[in-house]
């Protein structure tokens, strides 16, 4: 199967393959591997995290040995800015782009890295850094290289090869199971519209048997690790956390008196409310009330429900780790069914919130001011998406604008059920949505300037 397809390595294109390199790599030169509170989850293959990042960090550590981290930051450094050059050598083929316009979607692609670093509360440079988002990120490139070039071009190989990227962008955050969804969808739509209605069952089995062997790598990948073959746990804890946060008291009424379930509700609202980890602490006004869940959701999820949670198993003696988060998370689903149908509207409230800022994130930060004008760049990106598509009758911008708007859809939406929408979650639809409207706002031009013309 063709990998990459660029017809004419040119000097531009080595030039900004160097540039590229000369950037990653310098501030690597600068500041050094950044490790963080997570960073050691990957290393020691923690039970919470995907496999695919500790397995690369694995990989480097058996090949290295000491110094092993700055030598995998340096090929994450490689890989992004290969997925860049990739990315725009395409997009610059396809849509006839000058050496200039080149330039810009290579920039727009670099500017969320530079956002992360200096913009957002982490000022973390994420290729430099021991998290999954170091690899995460040029995979996400190389997936949408495939997905551009399937639904531009309609090629058969670039849907497996799209399907692939999307499987191993799963492999890397859980949040990315979005894009194999996102697939299927974009597949669905191309086979619509060509009305192939015979065909449409056929991307819905692949979507299923990926989610199935997605599932089964995970369990040996465990089972090799800590030798229980099981999935990754606390998923469960994370959802509850929000939902905890959106009870009553009497939201505990729906366990039964002196059920574990009841005795573990009351003691998470009890130690919640008395540190103002609830939602009637959060505020007056929509902003303040989103703020004040981003900042405690952490909070409440380790120190009351993840310690209460471990404590109790751990009681029980004879419990492993291991166990003891399997049991953790089995609570945790029992009490969401229970709990969430009771405080739905709190928690609807708050997923709101949670989305609100997460798509405001995802092309922009977080201000008053800035929030605004966020609110037109999407109602411009539609109505060009609109436009492109009843009036010119030309798809190919279109196609970006609306892969852009559903990735970035979909991102913020799962990542919302679970934990607040960071910088460094968002990070992954900044620059398509921006060369999406770049390409838009070209076409459109260019279409009122022929009209001018004749």
């Amino acid at each position: 199967m063709e990998i990459v397809k660029i017809k004419k390595i040119s000097i531009k294109s080595c030039c900004i393959l160097i540039g590229l390199l000369a950037f990653f790599w310098g501030m690597l030169a600068a500041g050094g591997v950044g490790v963080y509170n997570d960073s050691e989850q990957y290393i020691t293959m923690h039970i919470h995290r995907e496999p695919l990042y500790p397995l690369f960090l694995a990989l480097f550590r058996a090949i290295c040995g000491e110094g092993y981290l700055t030598i995998a930051a340096m090929a994450q450094g490689l890989l992004t800015a290969a997925g860049i050059w990739i990315l725009s050598e395409y997009i610059a083929s396809h849509f006839k782009l000058n050496i200039w316009e080149e330039l810009l979607v290579v920039l727009l692609h670099l500017a969320p890295h530079l956002v992360t670093r200096y913009v957002s509360v982490l000022h973390i440079f994420l290729e430099n850094s021991v998290m999954s988002e170091a690899l995460c990120i040029p995979l996400f490139y190389f997936f949408l290289y495939f997905l551009l070039r399937m639904l531009l071009e309609g090629h058969t190989r670039d849907k497996a090869g799209s399907l692939i990227l999307a499987f191993l962008l799963s492999m890397t955050r859980g949040q990315m199971m979005t894009t194999i969804l996102m697939w299927m969808v974009l597949v669905l739509l191309q086979m619509l519209l060509r009305r192939q209605y015979r065909r449409l069952l056929f991307p819905i089995l692949a979507v299923v048997v990926v989610f199935g062997a997605r599932s089964l790598t995970v369990h040996i990948y465990n089972y090799a690790v800590t030798g229980y073959f099981m999935g990754n746990t606390y998923g469960q804890v994370n959802t509850l956390t929000n939902v905890i946060y959106a009870c009553d008291r009497e939201d505990g009424e729906v366990f039964e008196d002196g059920s574990l379930e009841r005795e573990f509700f009351d003691r998470f609202y009890d130690e919640a409310d008395a540190m103002g980890l609830n939602y009637q602490y959060g505020g007056e006004t929509f902003a303040q009330r989103a703020q004040y869940l981003e900042e405690h959701h952490d909070v409440l999820k380790f120190q009351v429900l993840e310690a209460d949670l471990s404590a109790y198993y751990f009681s029980l003696g004879k419990i492993d780790y291991y166990q003891q988060s399997s049991m953790s998370d089995e609570m945790a689903g029992t009490m969401l069914k229970k709990l969430l149908p009771v405080c739905f509207g709190q928690w609807l409230y708050d997923y709101i919130l949670l989305c609100t800022n997460g798509f405001i994130r995802s092309i922009a930060v977080v201000h008053p001011l800035i929030n605004w004008a966020v609110l037109l760049l999407y109602g411009l990106a539609v109505w060009l998406m609109i436009w492109h598509i009843w009036r010119t009758g030309r798809y190919d911008a279109a196609w970006v604008m609306g892969t852009a708007l559903l990735f970035i859809a979909a991102n913020v939406c799962a990542t919302s059920m679970t934990i607040m929408c960071l910088s460094r979650y968002m990070i992954y639809g900044f620059s398509l949505f921006y060369t999406a409207l770049f390409l838009s706002m070209r076409e459109l031009l260019n279409k009122v300037k022929g009209k001018i013309e004749n």
